[in-house]
């Protein structure tokens, strides 16, 4: 049986696929990555994503968004630019946007007024918003539960947290995105511990390509470059995690995906 995965969260802007980007498509569709949504982290790289996008149709999308680790370059230019931009109907997100604490690369206020602005654009272009959380779990969560009534909807991308932080998240109505990260036997075993507690309706799947290549892969790329083509191999973990079945996970998951981001509608060619 062939299985149907959808990314939700693939970086194909990133440097590392600028020389063989086609070959990465080709092979993530191989292995049966029908779709994905392509990350925009900052202003031009959401613009980046969008024209690779643009040119495969067929199967990808993108999000249009500012990083917190861009936050204080966020001015008001900025916001009109990216409102601008969600009008796109093959841009189905807002983010990835949200809190890190871990690096600060922006300052706190500078990534909290970020945050706040593009939950406010998300509410009014009436898209969901890709949320980026690490180190700051108690901010987080106090904004998103401010804005939440306002928006279509949310999804924590890259989730690495355990069941109190899952707990909080499903309270919000948030979905949770998986990554490799599920795989790392040193830091992930507080997310093997809340992956079976994840609603089904509420799972949804990604590499986070070309970072948290799977530890488990076998074999490694030399590269150490993660790629939406190993998809399969997280999604086998999480269904080995909950206990169910590679069919079960692949059909809930890209049902899911399919239906928060719009894929079956938004911009058909």
């Amino acid at each position: 049986m062939r299985h149907e995965f959808i990314d939700i969260g693939s970086n194909l802007g990133h440097a590392s696929f600028a020389g063989d980007l086609e070959q990465v498509i080709g092979r993530a569709i191989e292995a049966g990555v029908t779709r994905q949504v392509v990350t925009g982290a900052d202003l031009p790289g959401s613009r980046t994503a969008a024209a690779i996008a643009a040119a495969h149709p067929e199967s990808l999308w993108s999000t249009a968004g500012v990083h917190p680790h861009h936050a204080s370059g966020f001015d008001p230019e900025l916001r009109e630019e990216l409102l601008e931009l969600l009008i796109e109907p093959r841009i189905v997100a807002v983010g990835e946007c949200g809190l890190d604490y871990f690096r600060d690369f922006s300052p706190r206020a500078a990534q909290r007024a970020a945050f706040i602005a593009q939950l406010e654009i998300a509410a009014a272009v009436a898209k969901p918003v890709f949320l980026h959380q690490r180190d700051a779990h108690e901010d987080f969560a106090a904004i998103v539960a401010e804005f939440r009534s306002g928006l279509v909807g949310g999804v924590a991308h890259c989730f690495t947290g355990g069941l109190r932080e899952l707990e909080v998240y499903l309270a919000l109505g948030l979905s949770i995105g998986v990554t490799g990260w599920i795989s790392d036997e040193r830091r992930g075993l507080g997310l093997r511990e809340a992956v079976p507690r994840i609603p089904a309706e509420r799972l949804m799947i990604e590499t986070d390509a070309p970072y948290l290549l799977p530890r488990d892969l076998v074999p490694r790329p030399a590269s150490r470059r993660n790629e939406p083509a190993y998809l399969p191999h997280i999604a086998r973990t999480v269904a080995l995690v909950r206990g169910e079945s590679l069919d079960s996970v692949a059909a809930v998951t890209a049902r899911n995906a399919a239906r928060f981001f719009g894929l079956d509608a938004a911009g058909e060619p």
